[in-house]
């Protein structure tokens, strides 16, 4: 037999591993999308208020810092006496300490000298640790960005499921800037997704919420038992959820609790941040699927498979950029179209013969309405359901990032197919409100 064939027959079994595997955890995010109608959950009304401590880490954000405490102390419908705000200002070289003290918050300043610690987790650890040290006694914290914003029932929310027994949980993650542009509505209704759909969905069903990123929600006696912040890798808040899911703890979703973050508005800003969080989650999941396997047969949890699957997406990506473009390329252009085989020998390998390109053809006419279909159905079905979480007024104003949607997803699997081969760091982006660190 040439060599070409049995080449060709081996790739084409990876090939057909491969699919299936990718196609594993599409199913799931389809399933999620289908799912739509589930009622979200609401927690019950407490008349019981606790005391809440608020963690912003800040580098040079003195041009939103200010507004952001402000905002808390003024806007949110809870017991001023009951909650305050702490902002560690890291290795800030402008003014952000200042500001953020100015508009009410207690300011801790880290120094630090050491290059590689210039990592928000560092900040993170640095504010728990000093906030155990004042002796005040909080029921839970709430961790926010510099730049975000929060719906005015945040806290009362966040302390309504801290009351029906929650002890972590993210909220609705939305944008300050929606409409800014065609790019950041095409963005947004991509992340929103993950909200509205998937992480609707995995709280009706029992399942662990993801939380990282701003918002977040955590029992402060799961911060006195662990010492303060445990985690100093570039994605700390998602190994910190795989920490406590892992110790048994239950992760939730608080849908009503919204936070609102200033959305990269371009391709560079977007790949900045995509690389940063590719090249930090592929690191946990290489480090953490062993025991989450494990874990999930010894707390019977389906939630530690489904996010292997859902953090698997980066590799995905990277199959999608590389592999089976180069495959396909390889099977049919370059055996059959550039003569390495005979007519029989392609014909017995199953590339080639009567009606061959017509069928690829059809194929990739098939598979490319599919994507677009469903992409923009998803799309739609998020503006139909959510604009007003999203910051519009009317759903015409999303439209368009709907029938964008499809093409963001191919931005999105080329940025984290270029994180995977970067090194995990924290660099300084673009934002609309100033620059903020990421």
């Amino acid at each position: 037999m040439n060599w070409h064939v049995t080449l060709y027959n081996v790739l084409t079994t990876v090939n057909n591993v491969l699919l299936i595997l990718i196609g594993i955890p599409f199913i799931l995010q389809f399933l999620y999308m289908f799912l739509f109608w589930l009622p979200k959950k609401v927690f019950p009304k407490s008349d019981v208020k606790k005391r809440i401590c608020v963690v912003i880490p800040a580098h040079n954000e003195e041009d939103v810092i200010g507004t952001t405490v402000r905002r808390l102390f003024e806007q949110q419908q809870y017991p001023r006496e009951l909650f305050d705000v702490y902002v560690i200002a890291h290795n800030c070289t402008d003014r952000t300490a200042e500001r953020a003290r100015n508009a009410g918050a207690t300011v801790f300043v880290l120094d630090d000298p050491d290059p590689k610690r210039h990592i928000v987790s560092y900040a993170l650890k640095y504010g728990y640790e000093q906030i155990l040290a004042t002796g005040i006694e909080y029921d839970f914290s709430i961790r926010l960005d510099a730049d975000n914003h929060v719906n005015d029932e945040f806290f009362s929310l966040m302390n309504d499921a801290f009351c029906a027994g929650v002890q972590i949980a993210r909220p609705y993650e939305s944008a300050l800037n929606m409409t800014q542009n065609q790019f950041t509505r095409a963005c947004g209704l991509y992340y929103t997704f993950d909200s509205r759909f998937s992480s609707r969905v995995r709280e009706r069903l029992h399942m662990d919420a993801h939380v990282n990123g701003p918002g977040s929600m955590t029992d402060m006696a799961i911060i006195k038992k662990i010492g303060g912040y445990d985690t100093v890798s570039i994605v700390e808040d998602t190994e910190f959820n795989i920490k406590r899911m892992l110790e048994g703890v239950r992760c939730h979703f608080v849908e009503d609790a919204v936070v609102y973050e200033d959305l990269p508005s371009s391709f560079r800003d977007t790949k900045n941040r995509n690389k940063r969080i590719a090249a930090g989650n592929a690191r946990l999941l290489a480090r953490y699927t062993p025991r989450m396997c494990w874990n999930s047969l010894k707390q019977l949890r389906f939630s530690f498979i489904e996010q292997i699957l859902t953090y698997a997406f980066i590799f995905i990506c990277f199959l999608l950029c590389t592999w089976i473009p180069a495959y396909y390329i390889y099977a049919v252009g370059y055996l059959a179209g550039m003569g390495f085989l005979t007519n029989a020998q392609a014909a017995a390998a199953g590339i080639s013969g009567p009606g061959l390109w017509q069928l690829l053809i059809i194929i990739g006419i098939c598979l490319g309405a599919l994507f677009l279909v469903a992409g923009i159905c998803q799309g739609l079905l998020l503006v139909m359901l959510d604009y007003k979480k999203m910051g519009a007024e009317r759903r015409r104003e999303l439209l368009s990032g709907a029938f964008l949607f499809p093409a963001f997803t191919v931005v999105y699997c080329l940025t984290m197919t270029l994180g995977l081969f970067s090194k995990p760091k924290w660099v300084k982006i673009n934002r609309n409100t100033g620059n903020i660190s990421e």
